[in-house]
């Protein structure tokens, strides 16, 4: 019981501290929103168009873009409308159709199309979508044309017969097939693949900032001042790990909970992503109680746990898909105890692996937090025994 009373006075302090309220709880949600919003797929690109006049060309280029299966099309009442969609991120793109363009197309001038775009990663995709669907349409208006001059019949009724024959046109069929195997499958939600990046480097970043606490409480003697009650050297080491562990697993639950409900990420098998949880949280822990029993001040550990952790994540694939290194930076990765949880979490995920799928990975992060906490343990146990505070 002293054990567990070390252990939630080690979640109050967490608690009580407003700085983790940001880093531990508000900022992971955040990056993994962004994170998902530039980077994540499964979201249609949205472009606005705007109609200054009805007609048939303008009616048949929305009709084109709606069935466009790229791009998802909204309609707005006027161009100022359209303009500050486009500004504040509502829309990635603009289309402004002009008033007249049946009659400038009946003349044989040129029409002019405006085209707005917002400076992210979809302007050159989007402009190619749109010029295409727009060329598809304009390509019955010209034949139009040169029929009304030939026939000495009206724009209009050429435009008809062009537009008939052209979706009577079968076209040129092209074929699209993959080669070779994708790194993630289409059914990968926007937010899924970062969620679980993002779950791992923050646990550890967490756990290792933490022991800055540790040390302080040998600094303050507290430890020392525990001793001299009836409470054992292995309840003090018991009560730390435990409180290190259970700060982890707050987060991590937390992560998935609010990821889950808010963004619908998938975490998979319910109880594979529990044991990849607790296994990251072991090791987590270890590597906390280590370094808080290591260095001798705070300012050491908080230096080089955000070093640490963010290294390690980098190379374990926290920060850029494993799948994107070359294959001896994949097996140097091996080294960290975040490429086995990310990979874990992407057999459950990607892969819809089951618990028993998951068991090397498992094993392994079992390892990494036995070896740890071995080592923290003992390192720990002589550090209060024998420190003077």
């Amino acid at each position: 019981m002293k054990a567990l009373a070390i252990a939630g006075a080690n979640l109050k302090r967490l608690i009580r501290e407003r700085s983790n309220i940001f880093f531990v709880f508000i900022f992971p949600i955040a990056l993994i929103l962004l994170i998902g919003a530039q980077f994540g797929g499964g979201v249609l690109p949205v472009v606005g168009v705007t109609i200054a006049e009805g007609g048939r060309i303008s009616e048949a280029v929305v009709d084109r873009l709606d069935v466009e299966e790229s791009i998802e099309t909204r309609l707005y009442g006027d161009r100022d409308e359209l303009t500050r969609a486009v500004e504040r991120g509502y829309v990635n793109a603009g289309v402004f159709l002009p008033a007249g363009m049946d009659e400038t197309a009946a003349t044989g001038a040129e029409v002019e199309i405006a085209f707005m775009v917002r400076p992210d990663g979809f302007g050159a995709q989007l402009q190619s979508v749109i010029g295409a669907a727009v060329a598809e349409v304009m390509k019955p208006v010209g034949a139009a044309g040169y029929a009304a001059d030939q026939t000495g019949q009206s724009f209009d009724d050429a435009l008809v017969g062009a537009q008939s024959a052209a979706e009577d046109d079968p076209g040129v069929g092209v074929a699209v097939s993959t080669v070779g195997e994708a790194l993630f499958p289409d059914t990968l939600g926007r937010f899924d693949l970062g969620a679980s990046q993002q779950l791992v480097l923050f646990i550890f970043v967490t756990a290792l900032s933490g022991s800055a606490a540790l040390i302080l409480t040998r600094q303050l003697g507290i430890s020392r001042r525990m001793l001299s009650t009836p409470t054992s050297v292995g309840s003090i080491l018991l009560g730390e790990s435990l409180g290190r562990f259970g700060t982890g697993l707050v987060q991590g639950l937390y992560i998935m909970v609010v990821t889950l409900v808010a963004f619908g990420v998938n975490w998979g098998d319910p109880l594979g992503a529990a044991l990849v949880l607790v296994a990251v949280c072991a090791v987590g822990s270890g590597a906390a109680m280590l370094m808080g029993s290591v260095f001798r001040n705070e300012q050491q550990a908080g230096g080089v746990a955000v070093v640490l952790s963010l290294a390690l994540a980098a190379l374990g694939g926290a920060m850029v898909p494993i799948e994107l290194f070359s294959p001896t930076l994949q097996r140097v990765a091996l080294i960290t105890p975040h490429a086995w949880a990310i990979d874990a979490f992407a057999e459950l995920v990607r892969r819809g692996g089951t618990v028993v799928d998951i068991l090397p990975q498992i094993g392994v992060l079992t390892l990494y937090a036995a070896v740890l906490l071995a080592l923290a343990t003992w390192r720990l146990r002589v550090a209060i025994t024998r420190s003077p505070g």
